[in-house]
């Protein structure tokens, strides 16, 4: 769209939606099931972002103990 087209563009403000309700709800299942995916990949990075800064940073929190190789502690 090039500048002209972009300025002279109507604008428009939704004020409402009729939708019926049973349409919303099968609406709202499909989006949570479109969502997990998300939430996945979302998860993984978090928590390798979260590895990395324990990795860099272990030490200086105290944490050079609490992984050892051993056997159960109690």
């Amino acid at each position: 769209m090039d500048e002209k087209n972009f300025q002279d563009a109507e604008k428009v403000v939704v004020s409402d939606i009729r939708m019926p309700f049973w349409s919303m709800v099968r609406f709202m299942v499909k989006l949570v099931f479109a969502s997990i995916p998300a939430l996945v990949i979302f998860s993984t990075i978090i928590s390798l972002i979260m590895a990395v800064i324990t990795m860099l940073f272990g030490a200086m929190w105290g944490f050079q103990g609490m992984f050892h190789q051993g056997g159960p502690s109690f």
